[in-house]
Order: structure tokens, then sequence, then C-alpha cells
């Protein structure tokens, strides 16, 4: 990676450069945890707080309010439009990773964005979530992802980048990867 002196792509190099250092001095700065909180509101609406994280060796008390996310269901699925429904939530927690991953990687390797954007499609098949079928799967069968990418850098850079930013996704090894889930009643 190279030495960073200024903020590329709107990324600061000088403190991407510095945290990747730190960690590599104290692997254990990269260890997180994420939280949220959510409340249902009636039908299909729930409202989703997220505030607070441990990181860096310590809590984040950085947001002084939290960020709030409504959900909800189409009419179709018996909602009220409030917000995304969950699965499309997957959706742009997808795309927002690979667009971070995308535009911090540029700016290390000194590639200039111009523009980047995704388009997002999933297909899910119903039956299992209404209880209707054990033998579909209640998630989504596919999920296709398009990069609109325009850069200076040739190409075959921003096929490579691409290749190495999906390595390095959190959240695309959270769809492709089973995750230990616990759910607890209190």
């Amino acid at each position: 990676m190279a030495t960073a002196t200024s903020t590329h792509n709107g990324v600061d190099l000088e403190k991407l450069t510095a945290t990747i250092d730190a960690i590599k001095s104290d692997p254990g700065l990269a260890r997180f945890t994420f939280r949220s909180s959510t409340e249902w509101m009636g039908g299909g609406h729930v409202r989703t707080e997220i505030q607070h994280f441990y990181g860096a060796g310590a809590e984040d008390v950085s947001r002084t309010e939290p960020f709030v996310i409504e959900g909800d269901e189409p009419p179709v699925l018996l909602g009220s439009n409030q917000g995304a429904n969950a699965v499309e939530a997957v959706l742009h927690a997808l795309a927002s990773c690979l667009a971070v991953g995308f535009a911090y990687n540029a700016a290390a390797r000194g590639i200039n964005l111009e523009a980047l954007s995704f388009e997002l499609e999933g297909n899910l098949d119903l039956h299992a979530f209404l209880g209707l079928s054990e033998d579909t799967r209640p998630g989504y069968e596919d999920i296709r992802v398009t990069y609109h990418v325009r850069s200076d850098a040739p190409r075959d850079t921003i096929i490579e980048l691409c290749n190495y930013v999906q390595k390095t996704s959190p959240v695309l090894d959270v769809l492709r990867n089973p995750v230990p889930v616990t759910v607890k009643i209190d």
C-alpha cells in the first residue's frame, strides 16, 4: 500500500494507513461488536436504532444520536410501505459494503473514481415464509450484483479490484458463508 499523504476519492489516506498500521501493531484492535435494537411498531412495521458499538479497543460513543431505520412490507405483503423490507435491507447492506470496500481500496491504490453505483436483484420464493413448504429455502435463492464504475483506470485493473473487494467484503462473506446465530427469548 502506498504511503498516504492526502485524500483520494473522499478517503483520508493518512487515517487509512494509520488504521492499518495500528491493527498490524495490535491485532486486537480489529475486533468489533456492532449492535442494533429493533421495536415492532405494528403490522409489518419495525423501527431499528443503531448507535454505539465496541471497536478499536473501546466502546465508541462518537454518535450522539442513533441512526433510525424503518422497516416494513409493501401492501402486497400486508404492510404499509413505512420502509424497505428486511430482504431489501440486505441488498442495501451488500451494496453499501461493496461500495465502501471498492472506494477505500481504489483510493489506497491511487485509482481515481469518477462514479460508482450498483444494481442488485435477488430472487425469493415465499412458500417457506408462509409455511407452505419445508423444501423451499426461506431466503434469497440468488443475488445478482452489477457494478457501474467510471474511472480512468484500465478495465483489467477495475476487474482485479472488484475481485479483491469480493474477497474482503464482510457482508458478502456473511451471505456466502453460514454464520452461527444464537436466538433466545427474554
